[in-house]
């Protein structure tokens, strides 16, 4: 399980706001992001555009409000065409159940596609602890194992490294000649993974969906590493989320039309695979054995929830990100976790814990801008207030905890507003302390405040006087 680092997210993001070279990769980068989209959607009508996010939204309305039948479908059509399917409720489970069969067969060396939900379990890194070599073919997820850090962007793992970052990153870890140019980087990591994929006897992947009615994996990539994870090994693992079964083939193509457009503003992506089991007695190429492992790790969590269950319907596109304000400021590792920007502040405190993430649901300005671009319509500013409303009342169950300090502070005020009097009393005092309160006294809470605002001060006369005054004048 990879460890959670969510509840620094406060002292994260403020260092991350005074990184400059982060500041003008995550400029550069968000602003290429969100012009690409924009070119994308424009090539088609703003009406078939919205209806094509519309279709999506019942196709995932559909798939997750009947997922028993939906995963039933796709367990039979999987056994079908000849593979494996292990259904798995928590990451640890998921990770035995990939050694199991990764000891079975034998494997030494295996290779990875891009998959966020086995980075969500850590898969990697078990593995290589229990001395199978594991190595992600993404380049970007490449580029982040070779540095030992995670990923920084759903879509984009190594947005946060520059072209000079990963040149010196290789000449480090590959002992490579320095160069910048991006052709060469890329034909380096080809030449380096190259003998991985010759060598490796399992591929493991995720799917970007999973058709109940044919037991097909469809996954989308730009490099084609994935295409040669599902076909040159002799094994083919998938790892995938629950919430991935979209009912019919018929349906990936209106989510091929929203997915490119909203990730990278590609009209398609260079490689859109579909695998459907193991090869067949007149099939050329193909692994030898298929196993898919079905992930809840905390969904069923979210499945439960009416207004939360809409999470699910999440393509792992990255568009939200690449429109937050919040995560243009403070970048993916801020989150501490593998899930960032909206949709990660909804998905963190439910599949991990609130205790842990309880400060990600406030990262937002709740401007409504995700919510904009959401290719399935996720009302992502929605989820983070019922989240919020959670953190206030204790969980779905309404237990709020309250701190002494909170106690004491409530008492307090609630004494000082009781009555008239009691208000002016209070605001007498606070007129007579403000000042050298303010100059000399070190209050905790002001340091944060003034930082970027400036502290409120109490008017020298209340409206009630002023009136009082007024009326007087007028009277007379």
């Amino acid at each position: 399980m990879v460890t959670v680092r969510s509840a620094q997210f406060p002292k994260a993001s403020a260092k991350a706001i005074q990184d400059p070279h982060l500041q003008r990769l995550l400029g550069r980068i968000m602003r290429q992001l969100r012009d690409a989209r924009a070119m994308a959607v424009d090539d088609i009508s703003e009406q078939e555009w919205e209806l094509l996010r519309q279709r999506a939204r019942d196709i995932k309305a559909e798939a997750i409000n009947h997922l028993d039948y939906y995963l039933d479908l796709l367990d039979r059509s999987v056994r079908r065409n000849g593979g494996y399917v292990h259904f798995v409720r928590t990451a640890a489970e998921a990770n035995e159940t990939v050694l199991t069969i990764a000891k079975r067969q034998g494997v030494k060396h295996v290779v990875k596609a891009k998959s966020m939900v086995t980075e969500e379990i850590g898969l990697t890194a078990f593995l290589e602890r229990e001395g199978i070599e594991t190595v992600e073919t993404d380049l970007g997820e490449f580029i982040v194992q070779l540095a030992q850090e995670p990923s920084s962007h759903i879509v984009v793992p190594a947005l946060h490294k520059s072209r000079q970052d990963v040149s010196e990153l290789f000449q480090r870890k590959l002992q490579t000649q320095p160069t910048t140019d991006v052709d060469e980087l890329c034909g380096i990591t080809r030449e380096k993974l190259r003998e991985r994929f010759v060598e490796a006897e399992m591929g493991i992947t995720g799917a970007n969906f999973l058709v109940a009615e044919t037991g097909t994996v469809v996954l989308v990539t730009n490099e084609g590493n994935g295409r040669m994870t599902t076909s040159l090994p002799r094994v083919h693992v998938v790892v995938a989320g629950l919430e991935k079964v979209v009912p019919a083939l018929e349906d990936v193509g209106v989510f091929l039309k929203l997915l490119a457009r909203s990730a990278t503003g590609q009209r398609m992506t260079s490689y859109t695979t579909f695998a459907s089991g193991p090869r067949g007695p007149s099939d050329e190429d193909g692994t030898e054995e298929f196993h898919l492992v079905i992930v809840d790790n905390g969904r069923t969590k979210l499945l439960r929830d009416e207004e939360l269950r809409e999470a699910l319907y999440c393509i792992r596109c990255g568009a939200c990100s690449n429109v937050c304000p919040v995560y243009g400021k403070v970048g993916g590792h801020a989150y501490g976790w593998v899930y960032s920007g909206p949709i990660g502040a909804v998905l963190a405190p439910v599949l991990t814990s609130q205790k842990q993430a309880k400060h990600l649901p406030y990262a937002s300005t709740l401007c409504g801008a995700c919510r904009d671009v959401c290719p399935v319509k996720i009302d992502l500013p929605k989820l983070l207030l019922r989240l919020r409303q959670h953190a206030a009342e204790g969980g779905p169950q309404g237990r709020r905890i309250n701190t002494w300090m909170e106690r004491l502070l409530v008492r307090r005020w609630s004494g000082a507003v009781r009555t008239r009097q009691a208000m002016e009393r209070s605001l007498g005092l606070a007129r007579l302390l403000q000042k050298p309160l303010l100059r000399s006294v070190p209050v905790p809470l002001r340091g944060s405040w003034t930082k970027d605002r400036d502290f409120p001060v109490v008017a020298s006369e209340s409206f009630h006087h002023l009136w009082k005054a007024r009326l007087g004048r007028t009277e007379s």
